[in-house]
Parts: C-alpha cells; sequence; structure tokens
C-alpha cells in the first residue's frame, strides 16, 4: 500500500511539474490555445462518465444477485426484476448528460 501511495505521489508531483512547462508551449497561427482550464473541464467530464459507471456496476450487481434469488423462488416477477436491473443505468445516462455539457462548453 505505501508502494502505490509514494507511485501516485511521484506521478502528481511530476505532473505537477510538467504543467507550466506544457502550457508554455506556443500555438501554431490559427490553432486554437488548450488552457489549463481545458485540461481540468475534459478531467472532469471524464470523471462524470467514470462516477456513473462505477455507480452504475455497483447498483446492479447487488441488485442482479437479488434478481437472481428472488426469481429463482418466484419465476414469475422476472419482468420487475427486469426493470429493477435497468433503473440504474440511470446514472450512466446522467453521467454521459453531464460530461456532454461539459464538454459542449470546451
Amino acid at each position: 500500500m505505501k508502494t502505490v501511495l509514494r507511485m501516485l505521489t511521484l506521478a502528481v508531483a511530476v505532473l505537477l511539474a510538467a504543467g507550466p512547462g506544457l502550457a508554455a508551449e506556443t500555438p501554431a497561427e490559427g490553432a486554437r490555445q488548450i488552457t489549463l482550464a481545458h485540461g481540468l473541464m475534459a478531467l472532469a467530464a471524464a470523471l462524470a462518465v467514470f462516477g456513473g459507471a462505477i455507480g452504475t456496476a455497483w447498483a446492479q450487481s447487488r441488485i442482479g444477485s437479488a434478481a437472481a434469488g428472488a426469481m429463482a423462488e418466484r419465476p414469475e416477477i422476472g419482468g420487475q426484476m427486469l426493470i429493477f436491473l435497468v433503473l440504474p443505468e440511470t446514472l450512466i445516462i446522467f453521467g454521459f448528460l453531464v460530461a456532454f455539457f461539459i464538454v459542449g462548453r470546451l
């Protein structure tokens, strides 16, 4: 665990040290200048999709196992369990929607 934390700390330090150097490049004529704010917005869009995907995966794993157990006892409730299994998909749709709006501002 300490090794992973050291590696992450080193990676963050390298990124922080390299950031001003990478941002100092001059863009070509007519090219759109990409700033640190654009990078942070892209990171925010990625985190929105990541959070939605993780939330969906976690919820579906719990609901799926419960639905399998319930359907083993009462097979007639399969349709209801399918609906409950689909409900967490809205999390990833919201994540994509937030990312779409963030990327639209870039």
